[in-house]
């Protein structure tokens, strides 16, 4: 198993296993118009891929924290730090076929390796629904800051579980 800097090269591949997973898991909840530019928004400070055989098993992002997002809030007020110290897990998923072999708590301990060297905490978000996702974080250490109410455009709100990682050892 390799966990590496995602490279432009390794955008499609990304696309097509979160199609697999989207269709499979309804991960994204929604679709976005445009799957590489999502997979790379403007506050990216990284991503990264897992490898397994040759073929991509998974990814994740780390962002800096924005308007909208509650997790560096949340984790805020609970620690009396500016939320600008804390830096966001997103887009980590694990194609359906790679599943069972860890590939999500190496991919989730590459993004946290980077928040820390870049002296941010990190933190994340889940939809509620999304209780396997809940589990892994929580059976990694991860502390449930709170469950919130997101405002995901006009007339929806969608309840999701902001998690901060453990403290560093």
């Amino acid at each position: 198993m390799d966990v590496r800097p995602r490279e432009a090269e390794d955008l499609g591949a990304c696309v097509r296993a979160l199609a697999e997973v989207h269709h499979g898991d309804g991960y994204p909840v929604d679709w976005p118009d445009r799957p590489r530019e999502w997979l790379s928004p403007p506050a990216l400070l990284g991503s990264w891929v897992a490898e397994r055989d040759g073929r991509l098993a998974g990814h994740v992002g780390l962002c800096r924290n924005g308007p909208g997002d509650s997790a560096p809030e949340l984790w805020s007020r609970r620690t009396g730090l500016p939320a600008r110290d804390t830096a966001v897990v997103s887009r980590l998923f694990v194609a359906p076929g790679a599943r069972g072999r860890g590939i999500g708590a190496l991919l989730i301990a590459r993004a946290v390796r980077e928040a820390r060297l870049l002296a941010l905490h990190p933190v994340l978000d889940v939809v509620a629904s999304d209780t396997a996702a809940a589990a892994l974080y929580e059976r990694l250490g991860w502390s449930l800051l709170a469950t919130v109410a997101q405002r995901w455009g006009p007339g929806r709100v969608v309840p999701v579980r902001c998690y901060a990682a453990p403290a560093a050892a």
